[in-house]
Parts: C-alpha cells; structure tokens; sequence
C-alpha cells in the first residue's frame, strides 16, 4: 500500500535525521584511510648552537610548524624542506638559510656505506653550516623505514608535478596528492647557567725530590664535535687520543710501581675539557698552573705533548708552532719517533709540521698552541697533515671507520718513544708482549667512548657519568687524580652553551591547501543538491509514482 506523498515528506523533516545525509558523508570524504599512518613521530637532532668569544654560531630557532616539500619542490618560507643529507649540497643550504622556513634532514642507514665523494660532500656541508649563524630550524633523524617511505611519497609528489603534460593534469595531481606537516614543538634554545668544563689531572712522581726532576705532560681533550651536539661521537677526534692516554698510564703505571724501573721522571696526564671550544679546558688549566700562588712543576716541563686524532692513517704528524732547538728533549723525541717507527712498523711514516700560531684566527689549529702561548715546549701528535681536515668535526667520525690495530701499533710506537726518553735509552724495547700495549685495551676504550656522543653541552655539569668514569679509569693507574671545575666568566663568557639539543617531530598526512578549496566547492554542490532534494521531495516522489505506475500498466 503506497504512502501518501505528504506523508512522506512529514516523515522526513520530522523523524529521520536527515542531517547525517550531509554530515556522514563530509567525514568519510576527508578521513585518512588509514588514521594510525597519518600521524608519525620521530626523534631528531637539533643544529649546534654555541657563541665563541662573542661570535654565534649554529642554529638560532627550534620550533617548527611547516609544509614538508623535497629539496627541489620548495619555494616559500611556508616550507620546510626534508631531504637526505646526501642529497642536499653546501650551495643549497646556503639558499635554504635564505628563503625556506626549516630543514630536517634524514640521515644515511649506514654512514660507512657512503662514497668517498659523497663524504666529501657531506663534510663540506657540515662546514658550511657551523660556518655561519643560521635562522632558520634546522634537524637531523635517523633513518628509519616509515620516514624513508614518508621522504620518498615527498619525492613522488614532486616528480608527479614536474612531468604533468598540462595545467589541468598538473591541478587534478596536487588535488589528488598527500602532503605532510611537519611540527616541532620545541621551546625556544636559551643560554645555559649551569656550564662547568671539567679537566681530570693525574700523575706518576718520579723517583728522587719532585720539584728537582724533570717532567713531560701528556694531554688529550675528551669531547667531540659535529653539526649537532648529540650526534657527535667522534671516535678518531678525539676518543682515539683518549684512548692512547689511559693506555699509557696504564703501561707506566706498572714500571713506576717497581724501584727497579722506576723513572727520574714526573708524567703528568690530562684529560681536558672544551677541546672543540678552542681548547677552552687545556686554557683556563694552564692559566691555573702558571699564574697560581703556588708553584707548577710544568714550568719547566721537557716539553708537553698533546694527542689528536691518532688513528686516521697510517702516517704520524708532529705539529709544531716552533722547531724545537737540535739537541732539545722535542728534538730528541721527533728523533726517535723516527727510528722506533720505522723499526717496528716499516708502514708507518713520521714527518713534522712546523705551523706558527695565527693569534687572529677565532679557533687555534692545534691544543699544543696554548702551550706554546705560554712559552712552553710543546707539540702535537696526530694521524693528520693539516688542522682543516674536515673529519676532525663531523658526524661521520664514527667508531666503524677507527682501525683498532693502527691505534694499536701508534700508541707502541708512543710508549717505546717515551720510555726511551725517560730512561736515557738508544737502543732495545721496554714493552715486550707480556707488558705491554694491550689491543683489547684500546678497543674497550674506543668502544666505550666512540659509541655516546660527547659534545661539550652534554658533558658541562658537574658529575657526569663519563668524566666521572675517566676519573675512575685514571686513579686505577696514576696518582693524585682529582677532577678540576672551571666555568665561564659570567660578565665576559668565552663561550656560551645553549639548550635543546634533541626533541621529537610530528609528520602529519594531510592534503594541499588546494584541497581544501576542492572540498568547499565539493561540499557546497552537495548541500544544495540536498537542500533541493528536501525541499522538493513531493514532486519528486508523485513523479517517481507515476513512473512506477506506467511501468506497472504497460507491464499488464
């Protein structure tokens, strides 16, 4: 039995909620199809941020509430580019810093995979970025594959809009194609009050009256550096001289333990903070030890030797700001180096460096140049040619590219150097293979430090585990070993650290602003269609009825 039509319509507008024809069907357009992979949260770096003697450094800004293009589709600073960090050059930075709103870059799955020119690239572009102060948001992350899969669907968008054949293709594309935002909520990077750069001293005194013997000073800066401070683990700049200093200590620890092999000598070692802040640690120690009202033993020291990225090759560099007189202890030591090397490692090639310290310079080349400020002997031991080589501040400085055996065959060649020169010996080894330098030893060590980052805005509070752990390392060989504070001038810092180093980011799945203008257009013709359909709902149905009863008729 046929409804009436007015009937009908009553029962519409006054029983079935017809707002949900309008309502439901808005929702299930503008849903995801997948609301868990709309929303993804990652883990990431932010840029160093530092001042040096009054002049900024790094990144200037953290939060971030952008558009994610790739690094050929961006125009605007609405735009925050994300791109690998193989694929971004020091050039495109540059223009980046310019005219974009932020930059997240993914770094490599595996950083020794890398090619030699594409590490090359990579360490050009880590320069260039500390070179200036940046104002833009700049962050690295990991890889991972949901945001390998998040930059590449970037990547496609962007390809897809390059090839479209005409104006309308090029529009249905950026209708149809997903964007992302990207959000980083992180507050505002603020200066840190609470910075204390530690220095840990320890020493073997020689046999007979301290003050009367001579002396030789071992020094090693423990931090790292990198374009951010939680990926710096640098484990050849400088864990491997750290490494090489415990190991030293350990072996003359067991000769100055014996009356019999016990030196005329005092060794002091030194473990220095801010070594990547212009040696700020080995500075302020120095400035402590010659200008307090007591008097130092390194006054007249034989000379000081510093340790500096000692694994990289298989050649060692004496670095001097000044050639050491001929018949001067630093004489006699880049003599030996020589022989020892080329007696026990053919492989190994000694060569000097004579450099003369360049006061105008903002950074010193090398630690050994504090020293030599001060008029001491003094000089640096390193695998590399020159100061400007960029691996000694990258995040490609990592534990896989340190050769532990080079490590191995530096520091007994080093050990065999000093005991000579302690000994007054010409001839014959003092480290044999029962006492002697010890590869799982130096592995432990590089393994324990090159696997943490070691930025000095991570270890500048008092207490740290890893100094403390240094501290502990070293009173299990040397004597006296006490941990020296030194914090900034608050009216004149030399240096000044910031917060924020590592947040999270949200990439959310979402559609174009053009979309948006799609979907009103889109919403509008329905609801009117709707709104027409409502309102003229009788005639409708009388005319549907009548359709249906012709049909019924010419059916009989």
């Amino acid at each position: 039995m046929w409804f009436e039509v007015d009937e009908i319509a009553e029962l519409f507008r006054g029983y079935i909620p017809y707002y949900l024809l309008i309502v439901l069907p808005i929702f299930i357009i503008i849903s995801p199809v997948n609301p868990v992979g709309a929303a993804n949260e990652f883990p990431v770096h932010r840029m160093h941020q530092y001042d040096l003697h009054g002049v900024p450094h790094g990144c200037r800004s953290s939060h971030v509430n952008l558009e994610a293009r790739s690094v050929s589709r961006w125009s605007t600073s609405r735009h925050c580019v994300v791109t690998r960090l193989e694929d971004i050059t020091a050039a495109q930075f540059r223009e980046l810093c310019n005219k974009a709103g932020a930059l997240l870059v993914m770094l490599p799955r595996d950083m020794t995979s890398l090619l030699e020119e594409e590490k090359q690239q990579v360490m050009e572009l880590e320069a260039a970025m500390m070179l200036q102060e940046v104002f833009i948001p700049v962050y690295f992350t990991k890889w991972s594959p949901d945001l390998h899969n998040i930059l590449d669907d970037i990547s496609r968008s962007s390809v897809t809009d390059d090839r479209s054949i005409s104006a309308a293709e090029a529009l249905m594309n950026s209708v149809s194609a997903n964007s992302y935002q990207v959000v980083i909520g992180a507050n505002q990077a603020t200066a840190r009050p609470d910075v204390s750069i530690a220095a840990i001293q320890g020493k073997l005194s020689g046999y007979g009256i301290e003050e009367d013997l001579p002396t030789i000073v071992i020094v090693a800066y423990y931090d790292s550096f990198a374009v951010a401070p939680t990926l710096a683990f640098g484990a050849d700049s400088n864990a491997s001289g750290v490494s090489m200093l415990l190991e030293l200590a350990r072996l003359f620890s067991h000769l100055y333990t014996s009356s019999k092999s016990h030196a005329r000598y005092n060794m002091i070692f030194l473990l220095s903070g801010a070594g990547k802040l212009n040696y700020q640690g080995s500075k302020r120690w120095l400035d402590d030890q010659l200008d307090g009202l007591e008097g130092s033993i390194i006054q007249d020291a034989s000379y000081i030797l510093c340790l500096d990225t000692v694994a990289t090759s298989s050649s060692l560099y004496v670095h001097v700001s000044k050639p050491p007189r001929e018949g001067s202890p630093g004489a006699l030591f880049f003599k030996e180096l020589k022989d020892i090397a080329e007696h026990l490692y053919p492989n190994v090639t000694v060569d000097g460096v004579h450099k003369k310290i360049n006061l105008a310079e903002e950074v010193l080349a090398w630690e050994h140049e504090r020293y030599s400020i001060r008029r001491l002997p003094s000089f640096t031991l390193s695998s590399l040619k020159s100061h400007k080589d960029l691996i000694r501040a990258s995040l490609l400085d990592v534990r896989e590219n340190v050769d532990v055996t080079r490590l191995t065959e530096n520091t007994q060649i080093l050990a065999e150097v000093l005991a000579r020169h302690i000994f007054n010996l010409t001839t014959g080894e003092i480290f044999s293979s029962t006492v002697g330098v010890k590869l799982d030893s130096l592995r432990s060590w590089l393994d324990f430090l090159a696997t943490q980052p070691r930025s000095v805005q991570l270890l500048s509070e008092k207490n740290n585990p890893l100094v403390i752990s240094l501290k502990d390392a070293m009173s299990r060989y040397l004597k006296e070993v006490k941990i020296i504070y030194q914090m900034p001038d608050k009216r004149d810092p030399e240096f000044v650290l910031y917060d924020v180093t590592k947040t999270v980011v949200n990439l959310y799945s979402v559609k174009p602003a053009i979309f948006d203008l799609f979907l009103t257009f889109a919403i509008a013709i329905y609801l009117g269609l709707v709104y027409l359909i409502i309102q003229n709902f009788p005639v409708l149905y009388a005319t549907v009825s009548k359709i249906i009863s012709s049909k019924k008729v010419r059916s009989q």
